[in-house]
């Protein structure tokens, strides 16, 4: 990718990412594996934003950290990217593709170069101040790291509560660092930086709850804020995972969670929603249930607003499992009993009664709001804001600002969760990739591969690194009887510790212990494999050690968490884990992985607004792409779109877009095509496709696949659709207001969730509310005595989308709840339909006539049954397909090389499905943009000597790799093998082994198992 050869092009290869969290992330990462330089400036003294204080992430109840950990070693690792801590922006000259940025770095007084982050120096410091990262639950030192697993991990000295510097004496940490990284006379550095691309992901500032008096935030020491309340959950936290009251650490019984706090909200705080505060409140109540089962969690909520993918299976799961109690009310005022510390909040029940009810602890949900610099902030890079001070974008173009070149992402440009700050994150590195292709691998280093160790040193010297995952494994384990017990095994010549065995620090440490024992064996006693085998292996492979000469024992999953109350005995199954471990590691062999070439063409399945942008997403990088769509005209559901709930004209981007898709030079376009076979893998694949009315067949090679098939609109069977033509959907109604086919109607009744959060389909299709709001707005617009009544179940107008809500009960439209046992009943009679449904403020029945009748209609995903069965792709209960990680991986597939965007993975609006099309472009390019790619060693291998032709390795492979050659015996290729051991497992005369998973690697794990026992 570094051709010396080539002259260097006018734009600068290298991209400056302003922000450390995950989405910047995600950019940093796709950038530096598409031959990009990455410059990363971090505010903070270490990276991970927000993510890293959280305790676990729903709704797979993944610990957080563990997943941000192995991304935040990878960022580290990195030759090709650069972070800057401590450090900010203050002037950008220039134009896109080559501009320079001045930044400020503060002095760190640690040398970055010498401290091996001990932590000798933060021990003995006697300075104690409140700790910013535990949100004042508990202090920190005056020299300090961020958090344990701190990224980079050089501690930073607190100039304003050092002693030294306060007063001129202590210098305690000088005296007792080790290696001398105490650095007084360090000063602000200023760096000028050359780059082709700027990308904005500083995240936003959550609001403070000391403005809203009432609720006694500062005030009662058992109210807290959520991210607070994080902390306090967190095995790492302040109170080692235990629910506690901060006031007088007594365990609390019932815990109220009050919901927008800062959000929602025109006189006290922000009037936009934040998009996230529903789903982490609902975590929360979830994970301090598990925590203490006695806990009776409460959330008071205005609007449930789960509107992500499975967010209502989540919210169902919390009521129905958890028994969680969700109450619809604003509380009004939080009171405390001074003799218990308990707090009395009152609010209004749905009949307008008052209630005042007891909790010992209450959890304040608030939201996020931009820095109180940000027009300060955007002054610097020349980009523009929207009213609320978030960037300018547009509709159509997500992730681009007002200044070209410079792009952004994150929870900087609007309130969303995890998984769409990732997506985001890679969506503008697709568009700084798309920018700068020329520039790609001309500022990148290439670094040379570690010298294997020699051939001799075969005889197994094992090392043997055991985890305390902060205290996930530590608070039931025995870690240090654990390693003390690892030195006495068979060929280990060395057993140690970890606090986090992923975090950057250790890592480093063991490539310095391997070196110095020469260790070839490594086991690790950890987390899952699962989720972070791929590390270590980097890790070991850096120090010369073939990668498969690695072994993991899950003494978390399989151990701690299942062992809890036990701890004698989860100590003496971590041994038996780890005995097995250092067995079969003794028996593992090197392994060599096959290179292959990349065929660097991409096929994109679905020609909607997805489908084409992803397209156009490579095609601009100068990637030949082949777009197959199964109608005759591209566009999909957007053809029946009108104007976005902005205004914007859909139908004039749409053609826009399918104008520039057909005249692309390097985007062939197939309509009314089929796929009908699929076979390879990532970097070689073959797509047959059946093209045109006449079904020619045609065989494409490519090197990716993104799936873009896209979704339908629910056609109702309720509420008497099909059978009144005054029953209509949204979409239908759009398409008649655009073309003045409405009338004059005097009353409109609206019926949301129609198709959605049902039991055939119980999530959320998140259109929905936005359409009715947007279409009851039009009709206000065009005649504005029609009255209106939407009969909603939660109205979620989320992120920005607020705005319009607030205007419609402005316009005097009228909202009216309904519970799903208690829907609306419809009628038709001659003088209009009749609408009845319960009002419960008045507590009585209301019967509403109506000239037009809407359903709002949800989201169903595309018929793909065939398409997922010939691809070998999972989808979920509903029909859409399944990522790979629903926190970070949301456009990647299982499968590698298979990419996800837009409405096939779950509903979603047009900007959101642009930005995954962009997303899925950049990951994909991080395979098209290599020439060749390394394929994994771990394979099926025969022994044709053995083998019968039976014919069950052929019929069990999932992947149909398996065939009979002309000898007459079965063959594997290694390349399409995706070593999943099936064939080996029912292979009934042992013909077939898996490497890496060897009859005798594994006998010897169950005789270590079994040891004492036969």
């Amino acid at each position: 990718m570094n051709d010396k050869g080539k002259t260097k092009p006018e734009k600068s290869g290298t991209v400056i990412i302003v922000g450390g969290g995950v989405g910047a992330m995600q950019a940093s990462l796709d950038l530096a594996d598409c031959g990009f330089k990455v410059h990363m400036i971090q505010k903070d003294s270490a990276i991970g934003g927000t993510m890293v204080m959280l305790d676990k992430t729903f709704p797979t109840g993944d610990c957080s950290m563990c997943m941000i950990s192995p991304k935040m070693v990878e960022v580290g690792r990195n030759p090709n990217i650069d972070i800057h801590v401590l450090a900010e922006v203050v002037s950008v000259e220039g134009e896109a593709g080559n501009f320079t940025v001045t930044v400020k770095q503060a002095p760190r007084f640690v040398d970055p170069e010498k401290c091996t982050g001990c932590g000798i120096c933060e021990e003995k410091c006697p300075r104690k101040v409140t700790s910013e990262y535990e949100q004042g639950l508990s202090v920190r030192k005056a020299i300090y790291s961020l958090y344990p697993q701190a990224l980079p991990n050089t501690r930073v000295i607190d100039k304003s509560n050092c002693i030294y510097f306060k007063k001129g004496r202590c210098k305690a940490c000088e005296k007792y660092c080790p290696s001398n990284a105490i650095l007084w006379e360090d000063t602000e550095k200023i760096l000028e930086l050359n780059a082709g691309a700027i990308i904005l992901s500083p995240g936003l500032e959550r609001y403070d709850p000391r403005i809203r008096q009432e609720l006694g935030y500062g005030r009662w020491p058992n109210v807290v804020t959520s991210i607070q309340f994080e902390r306090i959950l967190s095995a790492s936290g302040p109170y080692q995972g235990t629910v506690t009251r901060p006031g007088d650490g007594k365990h609390p019984k019932k815990i109220a969670w009050i919901q927008c706090v800062g959000s929602r909200d025109l006189h006290n705080a922000n009037p936009w929603c934040s998009s996230v505060c529903c789903m982490y409140a609902t975590k929360q109540s979830i994970i301090a249930k598990e925590h203490d089962s006695s806990i009776e969690p409460t959330i008071f909520y205005i609007d449930i607003r789960a509107f992500g993918k499975d967010f209502d299976k989540y919210v169902n799961r919390a009521k129905e499992e958890y028994g969680i109690r969700y109450q619809r009310a604003m509380i009004s005022i939080v009171r405390e009993e001074p003799a218990t510390g308990n707090l009395v909040l009152r609010y209004a029940q749905g009949d307008g009664r008052l209630v005042d009810e007891t909790f010992d602890m209450v959890v304040l949900s608030i939201g996020f709001q931009p820095h109180q610099d940000a027009k300060e902030f955007s002054t610097t890079f020349g980009i523009q804001l929207n009213d609320h001070r978030f960037p300018k974008t547009n509709t159509f173009q997500p992730v681009e600002t007002t200044r070209t070149g410079v792009y952004v992402t994150g929870i900087y440009q609007g309130p969303k969760d995890i998984p769409e700050t990732v997506m985001q994150g890679s969506a503008v590195a697709g568009k700084a990739m798309t920018l700068l292709g020329d520039a790609r691998g001309t500022d990148i280093m290439l670094t040379p591969s570690p010298r294997p160790m020699e051939a001799g040193e075969d005889k197994p010297r094992i090392g043997v690194f055991v985890c305390h995952c902060g205290i996930n494994i530590s608070s039931v384990v025995d870690v240090n009887a654990v390693a003390e017990y690892a030195k006495t095994l068979p060929y280990v010549v060395y057993a140690g510790q970890n606090l986090f065995s992923c975090s950057q620090d250790s890592q480093e440490n063991m490539k310095q212990v391997i070196r110095e024992n020469r260790i070839n064996r490594i086991v690790v006693a950890a987390c899952s494999p699962k989720t972070h085998e791929a590390i270590f292996m980097d890790t070991i492979e850096s120090c010369g050690v073939n990668k498969y000469l690695f072994e993991m024992a899950n003494i978390r999953n399989q151990d701690s968490w299942v062992h809890s109350a036990t701890p004698q005995d989860a100590t003496e199954k971590a041994k038996e884990l780890v005995r097995m471990a250092v067995a079969r590691a003794g028996k593992l062999r090197r392994l060599h992985e096959k290179k292959i070439p990349v065929i660097q063409r991409g096929l994109i399945i679905g020609g909607g607004v997805a489908g084409m942008n992803a397209a156009l997403g490579l095609a601009d990088q100068g990637f030949e792409v082949v777009l197959v769509e199964k109608e005759a005209r591209l566009g999909g559901v957007a053809n029946r779109l009108t104007t976005t709930i902005e205004g914007d004209d859909i139908q004039a981007y749409l053609d826009a877009l399918i104008q520039r898709v057909c005249s692309h030079p390097k985007i062939q376009v197939l309509t009314q095509s089929l796929i009908v076979g699929f076979s390879g893998f990532k970097g070689n694949f073959t797509t047959e496709v059946m093209v045109g009315p006449q079904l020619q067949e045609r065989k494409i090679d490519h090197g990716i696949v993104i799936i873009a098939t896209g979704a339908n609109e629910y056609k109702p069977r309720e509420f008497l659709y099909g059978q009144d033509q005054r029953v209509m959907t949204q979409i239908e109604l759009a398409e008649r207001l655009t073309k003045g086919q409405i009338g004059h109607p005097d009353q409109v009744v609206m019926i949301q969730c129609v198709g959605s959060r049902n039991e055939e389909n119980p999530n959320c299709s998140r259109i929905c509310c936005q359409s009715a709001i947007k279409n009851a707005l039009q009709i206000k617009k065009l005649r504005p005595e029609t009255k209106i009544y939407i009969l909603y179940r939660d109205i979620r107008t989320y992120g920005l989308m607020e705005d319009y809500y607030t205007e419609a009960r402005k316009q005097g439209i009228l909202f009216f709840p309904f519970e799903p046992d208690d829907p609306p009943l419809v009628e038709a009679s001659d003088q209009g339909l009749v609408v009845t449904f319960n009002d419960q403020m008045l507590a009585r029945r209301l019967k509403v006539r109506a000239d037009v009748l809407v359903l709002s209609a949800g989201m169903i995903a595309e018929d793909t049954e065939d398409l997922a069965s010939i691809l070998k792709l999972a989808r979920n209960s509903e029909g859409f397909f399944v990522e790979a990680h629903v926190k970070l991986r949301p456009v990647d597939m299982a499968t590698e090389g298979i990419f996800l965007c837009g409405t096939a993975h779950g509903p979603k609006l047009i900007k959101e499905s642009i930005s995954q099309a962009l997303a899925a472009a950049s990951r994909a390019t991080t395979l098209l943009s290599q020439e060749q790619l390394t394929l994994s060693a771990v394979t099926a291998q025969v022994d044709q000597d053995r083998c019968a032709a039976c014919l069950i390795c052929v019929r069990s492979c999932p992947y149909n790799v398996p065939r009979i050659n002309e000898q007459g015996v079965s063959e594997i290729d290694i390349a399409l093998c995706h070593g999943c051991g099936i064939c080996a497992s029912e292979c009934p005369a042992k013909a077939i082994e898996l490497s890496w998973y060897e009859d005798e690697q594994i006998m010897t794990k169950i005789d270590a198992l079994l040891e004492g026992v036969l």
